[in-house]
């Protein structure tokens, strides 16, 4: 074992968990883990609950590479539990992962800072619906303040949609955050060691880039280079660089971004731990700076030295 890969100890990585995202969650741990393991890594595969992560440090792990995706894991709540027993990971803390998956709440802070993001309301129950259509127009996409991989989001093209649209936003289980719909290129661009990489291009077959399009689809198409032009590329990646650090965002991420028809970055949403799968666009972006993907996961997890 190499004398870099011997510093990193014992490795738990983390994956499953108990949200709506485990699924892709035990994708992404099974590579990171396999990554791992051809790097010389002593790493570890964890199915994460509630009741196994205190016991991290009796089993004698001396860090963790975090997989988990969406609540629990994703949202701060498993970072404020590594920090009580002084446990160090991946990814951003407490405070950035708790902003980051609190759309309304990224939206806040943006506006605070005058970064451009998309016209919006908060729906808190069915009376908040009144007004909506004429607000913000259509079509609109509704989606759960508190949900990753495109989980409960709907696009509403005509009015007699939007009522079905926020029931099933709503089941999820949160606020609902109703986003005036943004006619452009969608982009998202991986953040490493704080840095952009370069930003990657989406064109989804579905109406849009859902979940499907995202981690089960082979017509989804990706361009990394993405086809902007130099101005235009490092405007992209600055601005999501600023709206990452503006959340308390460390290490590594994913910033989704909408390109205006007039050519406009406007941003949409950041990704504290973002999926690792054959379909995931970290990876891709990476390869795009050069790292194949054993080394982005171990670029990854020097962050918690």
């Amino acid at each position: 074992m190499s004398k870099l890969n011997a510093d990193f100890g014992k490795v738990a990585v983390l994956m499953g968990g108990i949200s709506a995202e485990r699924e892709v969650s035990l994708r992404s741990g099974a590579a990171i883990h396999q990554a791992l393991l051809d790097s010389g890594v002593d790493a570890h595969a964890i199915d994460a609950t509630p009741d196994n992560i205190g016991s991290l440090r009796g089993q004698g792990f001396d860090r963790v590479f975090n997989s988990l995706h969406g609540r629990w894991g994703e949202d701060g709540v498993v970072q404020g539990a590594l920090d009580a027993i002084g446990m160090p990971y991946t990814g951003s803390g407490v405070l950035g992962c708790a902003l980051a998956m609190d759309k309304v709440r990224s939206k806040q802070v943006w506006q605070s800072l005058g970064l451009p993001t998309a016209t919006y309301r908060v729906l808190r129950n069915e009376q908040d619906l009144a007004g909506l259509v004429e607000e913000l127009g259509l079509p609109m996409f509704l989606k759960p303040a508190r949900e990753g991989s495109s989980v409960g989001v709907g696009k509403v093209s005509v009015a007699d949609q939007l009522f079905a649209t926020y029931q099933a936003a709503a089941a999820v289980g949160d606020d609902v955050l109703a986003e005036r719909f943004v006619d452009g290129d969608e982009l998202t661009v991986g953040i490493l060691a704080n840095h952009a990489l370069p930003v990657v291009r989406m064109a989804a077959a579905n109406e849009f880039y859902d979940y499907e399009a995202k981690y089960e689809s082979d017509s989804t198409q990706y361009f990394c280079p993405a086809g902007l032009d130099e101005a235009l590329e490092a405007q992209v990646r600055q601005l999501a660089e600023h709206a990452f650090t503006a959340l308390d965002c460390q290490q590594w991420g994913r910033v989704d971004v909408m390109l205006t028809a007039d050519r406009e970055p406007m941003l949409l949403e950041v990704n504290p731990i973002p999926g690792m799968t054959d379909h995931s666009l970290v990876p891709m972006a990476a390869a795009a700076a050069g790292y194949d993907f054993n080394q982005l996961v171990i670029e990854i997890l020097r962050g918690s030295l």
